[in-house]
């Protein structure tokens, strides 16, 4: 079973927090100037953790993986709470990956392993493309 993840965050000023998780720091603001906003975050979670799911399964198939950039536009909604309607993430790969490997390490991840796509709610419209360089 794999064990809780906990963390604590503290008031600092502002809208600004500062927050400890084992031996992770960061600073989350509200208004994205000293750190990222909670919404922010929430896409750098989904973005790194898709990231690291494709780079694990392409380097475990044995693939000329040399580079990995993921880029995400999250579309919100107009009214209260403005919680996140539709995720784009693009992959960009580099190294001699067969696109039909790159496609499979994403669709793995966000059907069965991205832990933090599978905490968001399932409605959310999602879509995901890639390049690939040589």
């Amino acid at each position: 079973m794999k064990a809780p993840t906990t963390l604590h965050i503290t008031w600092d000023r502002d809208l600004i927090f500062n927050g400890t998780s084992a031996d992770a720091a960061i600073v989350l603001d509200s208004a994205g100037k000293a750190g990222p906003s909670p919404v922010q975050t929430l896409g750098f979670a989904l973005s790194a953790c898709m990231g690291m799911d494709v780079v694990h399964i392409l380097r475990k198939g044995r693939y000329d993986l040399r580079g990995l950039t993921v880029s995400l536009v999250a579309e919100r909604a107009p009214e209260d709470p403005h919680r996140i309607t539709s995720v784009a993430l693009t992959f960009a790969i580099t190294g001699a990956v067969p696109p039909e490997q790159v496609q499979r390490a994403i669709d793995l991840s966000h059907e069965k392993y991205c832990s933090v796509w599978h905490s968001m709610r399932q409605d959310i419209s999602f879509s995901a493309r890639f390049t690939i360089a040589a």
